[in-house]
């Protein structure tokens, strides 16, 4: 480790990158597009998702604080936000440290929501992702899946991105996930190459 706390380990700091995040609804394909982008990345990037922490969560009894209407509905308790934070900083505290973080996330709150996990990863560059999907596609894939809500992926199609801002925008609909991470790949190679062009043409100035 370093003396300012960063691992000495391989990162993308090449592309400038230290969090890509993907938001988008049930089903939207968030979880393939983050699998693909850690093939595709030279060198190993973790991947977290909404799941994860909704596998750590109580399932059931008085501390419940998520549940789940009849059409996909997804109602959170008061008691969810202390824990939803902590997660967030968790997160932010591997990626300070030089790891390279793929986050597959579900903003219920919209812009909110996007709000909250920004001012949690200040100091940290991040790319946000838009990945779309034609609801009755994702409906589809959540009723092929057999272990979502129904109703889910529909619910959250259009819920999720509004009021968000993104940098890239990749839709699953009749794009692979192999194809979307490649899209968002390319974004941030142009992007590195304009910063580039401009830190020489600086540098040039200067002489």
């Amino acid at each position: 480790m370093r003396g300012d706390g960063r691992l000495l380990v391989p990162t993308v700091r090449w592309v400038g990158i230290d969090v890509i995040v993907l938001n988008g609804g049930s089903s939207a394909g968030k979880s393939s597009i983050a699998r693909a982008l850690q093939l595709l990345l030279p060198v190993p990037w973790l991947t977290f998702g909404e799941d994860v922490l909704g596998a750590a969560l109580p399932q059931s009894g008085a501390n419940a604080v998520m549940t789940f209407g009849p059409h996909g509905e997804v109602e959170v308790a008061p008691g969810y936000r202390p824990l939803g934070e902590a997660w967030y900083r968790g997160l932010a505290v591997i990626a300070t440290a030089g790891v390279g973080l793929v986050l597959d996330e579900i903003f219920l709150r919209g812009a909110a929501g996007q709000a909250e996990l920004a001012a949690t990863l200040t100091g940290l560059d991040v790319l946000w992702v838009a990945v779309r999907c034609d609801p009755a596609v994702a409906a589809a894939r959540e009723a092929a899946r057999g272990d979502r809500v129904v109703g889910m992926a529909a619910s959250q199609a259009d819920l999720v991105h509004r009021g968000v801002t993104y940098d890239v925008e990749v839709d699953t609909t009749t794009t692979t996930a192999t194809d979307c991470a490649q899209l968002i790949l390319d974004h941030i190679r142009r992007a590195q190459r304009a910063v580039d062009h401009q830190d020489r043409c600086a540098a040039s100035q200067r002489k």
